[in-house]
């Protein structure tokens, strides 16, 4: 197992002196269910008050033609009530059109086409695109969710002969780690092990979603 750890490493724990409080704030974040955790955890370390939250499910993963019309739902709801909106969401699958109605709509969203590579900073992840190529990402939320998002998410539980199929190109499960928790850990490699894959570890922390949200607390 290998391990990269960022210049920009941030020990996180949620604040025992501040508490979240949804609805005091005063810009909206439509973000991907999958970054709820990580999003909460930075503001209460932080103790962000600028920010209100709004997530839409993290298994659109799968069905990427749900997250542009919900996000521009979301975006209208949002305007009378909220000074600014920001978008936590990568690509994620939806062939631009996500960043098409961003543009229409005036609305930014953090840098990257999906949270592999703002979680990783886009520079390094970008560099590492060639080695990379044939790896299946995880995060501590994929990791943590696997079996259910995954596993029975493909239907691999119900017909594991599709094994071949959905991942008989891949080579290996790279796990970008926004904490250091050897529970997940044991759990991805867990998963790669099941999938047939090789596996890498790698500590990101929480990259480009702490900065981005950073600059606009």
């Amino acid at each position: 197992m290998t391990s990269t750890t960022p210049q920009d490493h941030l020990e996180l724990a949620p604040s025992e002196t501040f508490a979240f409080g949804k609805g005091e704030g005063e810009v909206l974040l439509i973000a991907c269910g999958a970054l709820a955790r990580e999003i909460v955890d930075l503001i209460e370390h932080n103790r962000w008050r600028a920010f209100d939250i709004q997530c839409l499910p993290a298994k659109w993963h799968n069905t990427p033609q749900h997250i542009v019309p919900a996000v521009r739902e979301k975006i209208h709801e949002g305007r009378e009530h909220y000074k600014s909106i920001y978008v936590l969401y990568g690509d994620c699958g939806t062939g631009g059109l996500l960043d098409k109605m961003l543009e229409e709509e005036r609305v930014e969203r953090i840098d990257g086409p999906h949270c592999y590579a703002f979680f990783s900073g886009n520079p390094l992840f970008a560099q590492r695109e060639a080695e990379d190529f044939s790896a299946f990402f995880l995060t501590d939320y994929l990791a943590r969710h696997f079996d259910k998002l995954v596993w029975e998410g493909l239907g691999l539980d119900r017909h594991p002969e599709l094994l071949p199929m959905y991942f008989g190109n891949y080579t290996k499960i790279i796990y970008l780690a926004q904490t250091e928790d050897e529970g997940l850990a044991r759990k991805a490699e867990a998963a790669a092990k099941r999938l047939g894959l090789g596996y890498e570890y790698r500590f990101t922390g929480y990259g480009e979603l702490a900065s981005g949200l950073a600059a606009r607390a």
